[in-house]
């Protein structure tokens, strides 16, 4: 029995002409995705793309795994070829789905005939298929309208393909269609979230993380370098840029209002992200912030970033709570990560009475008092970067 995995494109059946170039990217996603599965020939037809092992050494449970994860992908489901005759088609599908029609109380079949030449239409294929299941599986009732497995049969050029139940895809765009982006990436809950939410759109992701020892430590690293590889699940590998910000956040202690500690902070980062973004081609900033959820993220405080950056900052959970936000960072395996005690620069020297309400000729003062240019440089210089993907950590 020769087994493949069919999947459903989503979104891109909207794209008209332009839909051959995002396929493209998909199909290149797919394989990368699938890459440590074994060998396989993935082929695009009738759309719907099908992934075909060449061997018995492909791991079939793995890709389908890795598939769920890839961005683009509406639905996809297992499914094994067969000869284009009624009655293989009929002894097939009871012995392919046998456990699964064994589980079940109600089913029905729809049918789908690529092949017009086929001597049967697809309600015929369906009628005799669902007599032939019911003749042998007496728990089974049809039930049209929300069966507990739904048998498809497809007739093609060459073969038939039999599957159950369609598993949903991960939705979405295909990573790398909109472009690429540079993230904010702390250690917490948000940040991880938004990259996820940015990639499903499309974006490639390249991420900036701000590092302050001693007041950070090296598992706050680990931690971000594990949350991104949670994320490359998704996304795709992500190359990691760490910033030195020691030097900079001890200027601002030194030199600032502490009310003002947390938002000049925030600007330094944003001014620093921007240039790191422009040398690796990023036309975007992507941010984890949600409006008033802490005192940097106020409205005024959000303005007061914002006027140090010409290229837009994405903030996808801008008007999420924060139980909106965990459930996604549940759903996509980052909180666990998120939730280990280890503490990132955003939390270094918090001011314990922060301006929620900043006037920009006040921060502009606050900033004028040290010349903070020089440190921004050494800053960009001294980055490191390193590549991450779902195999890393």
């Amino acid at each position: 029995m020769k087994e493949i995995i069919l999947i459903k494109n989503g979104e891109l059946a909207l794209k008209g002409l332009n839909r051959r170039s995002f396929e493209d990217v998909l199909i290149k996603n797919i394989k990368n995705a699938i890459r440590f599965c074994g060998e396989a020939n993935i082929i695009r037809a009738q759309s719907t793309i099908t992934i075909e092992p060449k061997n018995n050494d492909f791991n079939i449970d793995e890709a389908e795994k890795a598939i769920s994860k890839v961005f683009g992908i509406a639905a996809f489901s297992r499914a094994a070829e067969c000869e284009k005759n009624i009655e293989t088609i009929k002894d097939f599908t009871s012995k392919y789905l046998k456990d699964k029609l064994l589980n079940a109380k109600t089913f029905k079949v729809e049918a789908k005939r690529a092949d017009k030449s086929f001597p049967l239409t697809s309600p015929e294929i369906s009628r005799e298929v669902g007599g032939d299941i019911l003749r042998h599986f007496n728990n089974l009732k049809v039930d049209v309208k929300n069966p507990e497995i739904t048998v498809t049969v497809e007739v093609r050029d060459k073969f038939a393909f039999i599957r159950a139940n369609q598993l949903p895809g991960a939705g979405g765009m295909p990573v790398g269609t909109a472009g690429k982006a540079a993230v904010l990436i702390s250690g917490g809950i948000d940040s991880p979230v938004a990259a996820y939410m940015m990639a499903k759109r499309g974006l490639k992701l390249d991420a900036i993380h701000f590092a302050s020892p001693p007041y950070t430590s090296i598992r706050a690293e680990i931690k971000v370098k594990t949350l991104l590889s949670e994320v490359a699940a998704f996304s795709g590998d992500i190359k990691l840029f760490i910033v030195p910000f020691t030097e900079i956040q001890t200027a601002i202690a030194e030199n600032c209002k502490e009310e003002y500690f947390t938002l000049i902070m925030r600007r330094m980062m944003m001014r620093i992200a921007q240039k790191i973004a422009e040398q690796n081609s990023c036309k975007a900033l992507i941010s984890g912030e949600s409006l008033g959820q802490v005192a940097s993220q106020t409205l005024g405080a959000l303005c007061s970033t914002n006027a140090v950056c010409n290229m837009p900052v994405f903030r996808p959970l801008i008007g999420m709570d924060k139980i909106e936000i965990t459930e996604i960072s549940r759903k996509i395996g980052t909180f666990e990560t998120s939730i280990e005690p280890y503490e990132d620069c955003c939390t270094v020297f918090t001011p314990k009475h922060p301006r929620t309400n900043p006037k920009i000729n006040d921060i502009l003062a606050e900033e004028a008092k040290f010349d903070y240019s020089p440190m921004v440089e050494r800053a960009v210089q001294n980055v490191t970067a390193e590549l991450i993907n779902q195999t890393d950590y």
